[in-house]
C-alpha cells in the first residue's frame, strides 16, 4: 500500500515561521515505511513521531524549497491535507488516500500535505499523559496559536495548488469554522463525512425509541464531542457518550496504561468502554481519537462495531477529487 504514495505527491514540512519544504514521493516513502508499520503500538508510534519530526526541520537545506510564485501542483482536483497534532496520524491518512484513490487500477489524485511538529510541542502532548484537567487547560490556553498555525497551513496549501482541503485530526476539527473562515475552496469536515456514510448505511434502531444511536469514544471530549453531536443530531441520530464515572475510571486509565506500554491493560479497559456503549443499544461506536486506534488487535470482534471517522473523511475526499476531475474533463 505504501508504494502507492510514490505517485504525484508533494509533502510540505513547515517550521515555526511557516517556510515550506517539499519532499518527493520516493523520499517520503523511504522515510515513513517504518512509521506506518509501527501503528500497532500507539505508545511506540508517539515516540517515533516525536523523534522523527524534528529531523525534517533540521534537514531543510537539503530539500527543494518552494518558490513564492507559482504552485508546485496545478490540477483542478488537487487535495490539500492539513496536518494536525499527530504527524503519524497524518501519514496514516495519506495511506488511506492512496488506498481509496488507487482502487480498481485508478491513479491516486494529486495531493499536497502541510505538517510540522509545532502543535505537538505547543500542546505538550508528547511524553507522559497529563491529567485530564491539565490537558484541557493546556489546549484552551494555546488554542489561538493552534488556530493561527492551522490557518497558515491552509493558506500555504491553497498557494501550492490545492483545490479542496481535508484535515485528518479530530482535535483540530474543534476549530474547523475558524480555520476555514474566508477559504475560497471546499474544506471537508469529518463530521459531515461520517453523517453522510451513516445515512447511506440506512441503519435501523436497536432500541424501542425508534432513533438510531451512535456511540462516541474520544480522549478529548471537551473539544471533540460537541461537533460530532451537532453534526449527528442535526440529521436525526442520537449520540451516546460515556458517563463521567466510566470515562474517569475506564477510559482515562486505559490511556494511562497505553502510555506505560501496558498494552494488554489498555486493551481490556478499552473493551470495557466499548461494551458500556454497546449495552446502551448503539449501532456503531466512533473511535474519535488517534490514541484509541490500533489498541485492539485487527481481528478483535469488537472492531466490527467500531468506525474510524478518518476512513469516512478519506473516502469523501477521494470522491470529491474524482467528481471534480470528471466535471473538469467535460469542458
Amino acid at each position: 500500500m505504501l508504494e502507492m504514495l510514490e505517485r504525484g505527491i508533494v509533502i510540505s514540512f513547515q517550521t515555526l515561521n511557516h517556510t515550506p519544504l517539499l519532499m518527493s514521493g520516493n523520499t517520503f516513502r523511504k522515510r515513513t515505511h517504518r512509521w506506518c508499520r509501527a501503528r500497532t503500538n500507539s505508545s511506540t508510534a508517539l515516540q517515533l513521531s516525536s523523534d522523527e519530526s524534528g529531523n525534517y526541520a533540521e534537514q531543510g537545506t537539503s530539500l527543494m524549497r518552494c518558490q513564492s510564485s507559482g504552485s508546485p501542483v496545478n490540477q483542478p482536483n488537487t487535495i490539500g491535507v492539513i496536518g494536525g497534532v499527530s504527524v503519524l496520524s497524518t501519514l496514516i491518512f495519506l495511506e488511506k488516500l492512496a488506498y481509496w484513490g488507487s482502487r480498481d487500477g485508478k491513479e491516486c489524485p494529486p495531493f499536497v500535505v502541510s505538517s510540522d511538529p509545532v502543535l505537538s510541542k505547543v500542546l505538550s502532548l508528547r511524553g507522559p499523559l497529563p491529567s485530564v484537567r491539565t490537558r484541557i487547560d493546556r489546549i484552551r490556553l494555546n488554542q489561538e496559536l493552534v488556530i493561527e498555525n492551522l490557518r497558515c497551513k491552509r493558506k500555504f496549501l491553497q498557494q501550492s495548488g490545492a483545490r479542496g482541503l481535508a484535515m485528518p485530526c479530530h482535535l483540530s476539527h474543534a476549530w474547523h469554522g475558524e480555520i476555514s473562515e474566508d477559504s475560497s475552496i471546499p474544506f471537508l469536515h469529518v463530521g459531515d463525512c461520517v453523517v453522510m456514510e451513516l445515512k447511506n448505511a440506512k441503519l435501523k434502531p436497536i432500541h424501542a425509541a425508534g432513533t438510531v444511536r451512535i456511540g462516541l469514544l474520544t480522549t478529548d471530549s471537551n473539544f471533540v464531542a460537541s461537533y460530532y453531536q451537532e453534526k449527528l443530531q442535526s440529521q436525526g441520530f442520537e449520540v451516546v457518550l460515556l458517563d463521567k464515572a466510566t470515562e474517569e475510571h475506564v477510559l482515562v486509565p486505559a490511556m494511562e496504561a497505553l502510555y506505560r506500554k501496558d498494552i494488554e491493560g489498555a486493551r481490556n479497559l478499552l473493551r470495557i468502554a466499548i461494551h458500556v456503549l454497546l449495552v446502551r443499544a448503539v449501532n456503531v461506536v466512533l473511535l474519535a481519537s488517534d490514541d484509541l486506534l490500533g489498541v485492539l488487535p485487527h481481528n478483535d470482534p469488537l472492531l466490527r462495531k467500531c468506525v474510524d471517522p478518518m476512513d469516512a473523511l478519506a473516502r469523501s475526499t477521494i470522491h470529491w477529487a474524482e467528481t471534480t476531475a470528471k466535471v473538469h474533463n467535460k469542458f
